[in-house]
């Protein structure tokens, strides 16, 4: 997926551990906050933010992907759970994330598929950034739940 560096993240500090995030023009900021008893647990963690910025990704590719083909496969969700835990210098880190894409249509209603679902993470951006120190695991399904990577 296209880059978009017109614009840096600026993060202000609101409170404790509560910060607000701009995007840039045109895009309303949101508060990120890190969970009691750090902070009150008043936006998206980073660990959130994270997960959001995967899941993201790869529904939009995956889009992209069948849109390429003509196929519309909407609605799209997609679940992110991540799994934390303690590194060799016991310092808490992102060990894995699952993400589960559920597409909005049977895979039957669905022409090339096969084709989408074998290249989409590959131009996913983001997913292919954290891979580099974070296993992230996909697994497709369509409308009626059946699973299809």
């Amino acid at each position: 997926m296209a880059a978009d560096n017109r614009h840096p993240v600026r993060l202000t500090q609101q409170r404790d551990f509560q910060f607000e995030v701009r995007f840039g023009d045109g895009v309303a900021p949101l508060v990120a906050d890190e969970p009691p008893p750090l902070g009150r647990g008043q936006g998206p963690s980073p660990e959130q933010l994270l997960a959001a910025a995967v899941g993201n990704c790869l529904s939009a590719s995956l889009l992209f992907s069948l849109r390429k083909y003509k196929q519309q496969p909407e609605p799209i969700t997609a679940e992110v759970a991540v799994e934390t835990g303690r590194n060799a210098e016991n310092r808490l880190r992102i060990k894995a994330m699952q993400v589960v894409l559920t597409l909005g249509q049977p895979a039957a209603a669905l022409q090339h598929l096969d084709r989408a679902l074998a290249t989409f993470e590959d131009f996913c951006t983001v997913t292919q950034s954290v891979r580099g120190g974070i296993e992230v695991n996909v697994q497709v399904l369509d409308a009626l739940g059946a699973r299809l990577k």
